[in-house]
């Protein structure tokens, strides 16, 4: 091999070594790796960058808006209650996540798929108190082998099937027939992650469940005249399982009800007064049909959209201090509707507009950001702070978003447009019809994920292009001799190889003609290895920078490289073992 193909070894094994040791981020690791093969001469600038520029990529980061617009009206809330629903246990809720993930990535691109889903099993996790970390990983690897069970499934499939036409006199593949092998496939990994998750698995909790003694707020919410909660009990409203949230008592009609029954039906204009934190409340604020029980949010003189949730600490000189909400008339001296109170652990059954406010009770406020600017050295409050994430919910704009999401998909599936294309459409009619802001549109994209995945294709461009990668392969292929099971074996833990350390893509175009030649050498059918190729470059369990649905969920899960190589290198053997014997059942050599 050349000095090249030895250097860019050298830089894949220390980029390796430095993600394993968990000590620096990802991204600048990918970052710096890229950059030795750039500043060495192994890569031109044009090469080093061309990652940065690729549709995949680029599809990812704009997915990103798209599913914020489904976010922020609604869509990732029905997904949680409606489809989700609730778990009996962690191996139950894997379960309800990967089965749908991995149907609908049997269909769709598994990027999008993973891409919405992540949203919505965070809230998920959060309101039943699950591990994010047992649920990303299952997440990110039922997309991929559900990927495996069409022929539309992933891009993989969509390559290895055009270098068969193209370069074969067999023909391409139908729709369904590398099911084949993806369906028992899929049935080994959902299996293997129930059972083994348990131990392989980091159970990192959710930070909102390690606090017993946070400040608890009391809020009162209404159902709404046209809530689409009336008629359902607390329990199908998504009420009961808030983390960190206690249903005190419903008013109905001038009576109480207190200790709320799960099965309670929710009527029109009912009165709930909840308790709390304050990640719980505004989970709260967001639940389509209810609205905070004070009229005053709509007096504020501000659209919308542009009301946030802010925190203020009463000041012993404020002077609304000894006065109740409603004689001091809060909202016409700050703007800001006051929607929650919390008093030093005491919980408060009055309605807001009759709490007499004290010194040092802390105000949850609906109001515009400029309130921070406004009263941050004001004497009036002590403490004043803007609350992350808690732009108001926009469903009356779901319905569009829907559509929005399903043309999308429904165009890129047809062919139409590419899936960039589709995504890039469905992000800017996402912006244009107020389903999102572009400032909340900026701020989902993931760059990290982005500067991981666009560095991971130029160092697998230096694989490729030096030789290192085909010298490599037929090497180790060499090694099994005229075994026709064997080489098929070795074709697969190759292609798996270069999967994990450069991207799947690459790794399919780069065995294609090294496997092609070796059936050609054996006098045997390439069929076999066609397949072997499709799964195999697919079936990237074992490290995050293989798959792209890998890298979206290695930071969301807060996971370590050596979290992948646990459970992802047997469920490669796995499937590897799946895939070397029922691929010559279908298609003998």
């Amino acid at each position: 091999m050349s000095w090249e193909a030895w250097f860019t070894l050298g830089v894949v094994a220390l980029c390796f070594g430095l993600l394993a040791r968990n000590r620096t981020p990802p991204d600048i690791t990918m970052a710096g790796g890229l950059t030795l093969l750039l500043v060495s001469g192994v890569l031109t600038p044009a090469q080093a960058l061309a990652g940065f520029a690729n549709e995949g990529m680029v599809t990812v980061g704009v997915l990103y808006v798209v599913v914020t617009g489904f976010r922020e009206t609604g869509g990732i809330a029905w997904i949680v209650q409606r489809v989700l629903g609730q778990p009996r246990s962690t191996r139950h809720a894997q379960l309800r996540l990967m089965v749908p993930a991995a149907v609908i990535s049997a269909f769709l691109n598994n990027t999008p798929v993973v891409a919405m889903f992540i949203p919505a099993v965070k809230d998920w996790a959060k309101r039943y108190r699950l591990s994010v970390s047992s649920l990303m990983i299952p997440l990110s690897y039922a997309a991929i082998i559900g990927g495996t069970c069409t022929l539309i499934g992933t891009s993989t499939n969509l390559v290895v099937n055009g270098l068969l036409i193209s370069e074969t006199d067999l023909g391409g593949m139908a729709m369904f027939d590398i099911a084949r092998i993806g369906v028992p496939a899929l049935v080994v990994t959902l299996v293997y992650v129930v059972v083994a998750s348990k131990w392989l698995l980091p159970q990192r909790q959710p930070v909102i469940s390690q606090f017993s003694n946070a400040r608890e707020y009391t809020v009162q919410m209404s159902v709404a005249a046209h809530s689409p909660l009336i008629g359902e009990s607390i329990t199908q409203a998504g009420l009961r399982h808030l983390p960190g949230l206690y249903l005190i008592e419903i008013e109905r009609k001038g009576r109480v009800i207190p200790a709320v029954s799960p099965d309670e039906r929710l009527e029109k204009d009912d009165r709930l007064l909840f308790a709390g934190i304050v990640e719980s409340i505004v989970d709260l604020q967001k639940i389509r049909g209810l609205e905070p029980a004070t009229d005053q949010v709509m007096k504020i003189d501000s659209p919308r959209e542009e009301r946030r949730l802010i925190e203020a600490v009463v000041s012993n000189t404020c002077p609304l201090v000894g006065k109740s909400v409603r004689e001091g008339r809060f909202r016409d001296v700050y703007n800001a509707a006051i929607v929650g109170v919390a008093r030093n652990g005491h919980r408060l059954k009055e309605k807001i507009g009759d709490i007499v406010l004290r010194a040092g009770d802390t105000l949850l406020l609906v109001t515009r950001p400029s309130f921070v600017d406004q009263q941050h050295n004001s004497r009036d409050f002590f403490l004043v702070s803007l609350l992350e994430d808690t732009d108001p919910m926009r469903h009356d704009k779901a319905l569009t978003a829907t559509l929005i999401l399903l043309g999308m998909v429904l165009v890129a599936a047809s062919g139409l447009l590419s899936m960039l294309q589709a995504a890039m459409l469905a992000a800017g009619l996402m912006i244009i019809t107020h389903c999102t802001q572009g400032r909340i549109a900026r701020r989902a994209v993931d760059w990290q994920v982005l500067v991981v995945i666009g560095a991971s294709f130029g160092i697998g461009n230096a694989l490729q292009t030096t030789g290192a990668a085909q010298v490599i392969a037929e090497a180790l292929i060499g090694i099994t001799g005229d075994a026709p099971h064997y080489t098929l074996a070795a074709v697969f833990a190759v292609t798996a190889l270069f999967t994990a350390v450069a991207t799947n893509n690459v790794a399919a175009v780069v065995m294609f003609p090294i496997a092609l030649a070796t059936a050609k050498a054996l006098e045997i059918s390439f069929m076999p290895f066609a397949a072997t190729i499709m799964v195999a470059a697919s079936a990237s369990f074992a490290t995050p920078i293989g798959y792209q649905t890998n890298l979206m969920v290695y930071g969301v899960g807060g996971y370590r490289f050596n979290d992948y190589m646990r459970i992802g290198i047997p469920l490669t053997l796995l499937i590897g073992l799946v895939t070397v014997l029922i691929a010559p059942l279908w298609w003998p050599f």
